[in-house]
């Protein structure tokens, strides 16, 4: 993976990884999914990345939409 790419967001939740993921695709802001789980068990993180240059921008949407 690039250096460009930066954790924004951590979860053990895939559904809400993938959620704040298209939301950030939706405002312009190209977002990745980096799921380190192991299957079998959900037990892990799932990180969601963006480019260095959207990182503001990504965190301001979570701030705004109150994502945890």
């Amino acid at each position: 993976m690039s250096e460009n790419w930066v954790k924004v967001y951590t979860t053990g939740d895939a559904f809400a990884a993938e959620v704040l993921k298209q939301g950030l695709v939706e405002e312009d802001i190209p977002a990745v999914i980096i799921n380190k789980q192991l299957s079998a068990y959900n037990i892990g993180e799932i990180n969601v990345l963006v480019n260095k240059v959207d990182f503001d921008k990504a965190i301001e949407y979570i701030v705004k939409n109150e994502i945890e």
